[in-house]
């Protein structure tokens, strides 16, 4: 995710766009609608930035830290409860799986009360309550 707030997503969608292949026609315009930009890296990963423009993605921002991968490679990550955030707001039946996993892999370290006060004013910004209930029963059926 890249923090472009509201109204500053053109020179970032522009940037990448110089810089990277683009992974469907109009990439530009569909990054502006969907909020995420799907790009290729040099080595052919696909790689789908978000623009982050919510208050909630600014605070995730804020909350990252850098971890490092194998070959010296840093990266700033989300914590796994932003994530759980992320991937249960997003509700795609790959990003329930990649939820039980969090869950699985952190048993008994996820803070459930900030992953609730999370996304309980996305899911109902969205108009999708069932999230929640889907996430508890996830939560119920893989935290050891």
């Amino acid at each position: 995710m890249i923090w472009t707030g509201f109204g500053g997503e053109e020179p970032v969608i522009q940037t990448l766009l110089e810089n990277f292949e683009p992974r469907v026609a109009d990439a530009a315009p569909f990054a502006k609608a969907s909020r995420v930009l799907l790009i290729r890296a040099p080595s052919g990963v696909g790689l789908d930035i978000a623009l982050g423009g919510l208050r909630f993605e600014e605070d995730a921002a804020n909350r990252a830290s850098e971890f490092e991968f194998p070959g010296d490679v840093r990266l700033r990550t989300c914590t796994a409860e932003d994530l759980v955030v992320m991937k249960a707001f997003a509700a795609r039946a790959k990003d329930w799986l990649d939820v039980e996993g969090i869950i699985i892999r952190q048993s008994g370290k996820l803070d459930w009360s900030y992953v609730e006060s999370q996304l309980q004013p996305l899911v109902e910004l969205k108009g999708a309550p069932d999230i929640l209930a889907e996430l508890e029963r996830r939560r119920i059926e893989f935290e050891r």
